[in-house]
């Protein structure tokens, strides 16, 4: 683990990334003791204070230093509770799909040749689908709320995870520490949980990495096109589309202010993937 850590500090760009990360998921946890106004309650609203500009005290008494969006949410607060959601979103998402993306892998790379063909199909199928394009029909149908979102983001992301999978535990099959694990008593079941999937799990990882990032994307396009949360949960997606309409009248402030927030978090996400995929992969660094 030391050795670990120490190559990953030679590179300067992921531990700023990696800082970064810790820093939005640390300030989003503490958005409640951290942050004026809770913008989720309808209370704490006042009309006269929409689209305030950078700086304005409002009616509470307390200054909006990032200005306020058409509700009169305090822009700050708001960033940060939509930062909450977005990482929930996506690291539920993540994960769910990690753990039926895996296991369906897995399966089809032990199974009978029967087996193996109809779920790789299947996978294969899911991803000659834009991810955009299922998730969009998925919400659609199944309407808005963090359940049908987290259903239709894993829906469009849990192939990425079964393709990875099995091309791993394709190759470590064929290994002779699996081989001798399948001569001795031990069930298929317990091979594949205590010898196979954990040698899986690096390249998973650095996919886990990469799609929770595409997850956090997704649910802002989805909650940007009104299609993901409702309006009084605020995601960035929803603050960017909120602010969209006022862009040309020069309160440009209302959606650029999340819009950052959510190209920092994605390029931190995604720098991190890039440096752990480049230690666990040492032959696909530049």
């Amino acid at each position: 683990m030391k050795a670990f850590w120490s190559e990953y500090a030679e590179n300067r760009l992921a531990v700023v990334a990696l800082l970064v990360v810790v820093l939005v998921v640390a300030a989003a946890l503490g958005a409640p003791l951290i942050t004026p106004q809770d913008p989720y309650d309808l209370a704490n609203l006042d009309l006269m204070d929409a689209r305030r500009p950078p700086g304005h005290v409002g009616t509470g008494g307390y200054a909006h230093w990032l200005g306020t969006d058409a509700q009169g949410r305090d822009l700050y607060s708001a960033i940060l509770y939509g930062l909450r959601i977005s990482l929930q979103m996506g690291i539920a998402a993540g994960a769910i799909s990690m753990a039926i993306g895996a296991g369906l892998g897995v399966v089809a790379a032990v199974s009978s040749s029967r087996v193996e063909q109809a779920i790789m199909r299947v996978v294969d199928l899911q991803l000659s689908f834009p991810a955009i394009l299922l998730a969009l029909v998925l919400v659609a149908v199944l309407g808005q709320g963090r359940v049908p979102l987290v259903i239709a983001l894993v829906a469009a992301q849990y192939a990425y995870f079964a393709r990875t999978a099995y091309g791993a535990a394709t190759a470590e099959r064929q290994k002779d520490y699996v081989e001798a694990a399948r001569a001795t008593p031990l069930r298929a079941s317990s091979v594949v949980l205590r010898h196979l999937l954990p040698n899986c799990l690096p390249p998973l990882i650095v996919v886990g990495t990469v799609q929770v990032a595409n997850a956090i994307a997704l649910e802002a396009t989805l909650s940007f096109l009104g299609l993901g949360l409702p309006p009084t949960e605020p995601s960035l997606g929803m603050l960017i589309a909120n602010g969209f309409q006022y862009m040309m009248s020069g309160r440009t402030w209302i959606s650029v202010y999340p819009g950052v927030a959510l190209i920092v978090l994605i390029v931190a996400i995604n720098v991190v993937g890039d440096q752990l995929r480049d230690q666990f992969n040492p032959r696909l660094r530049r």
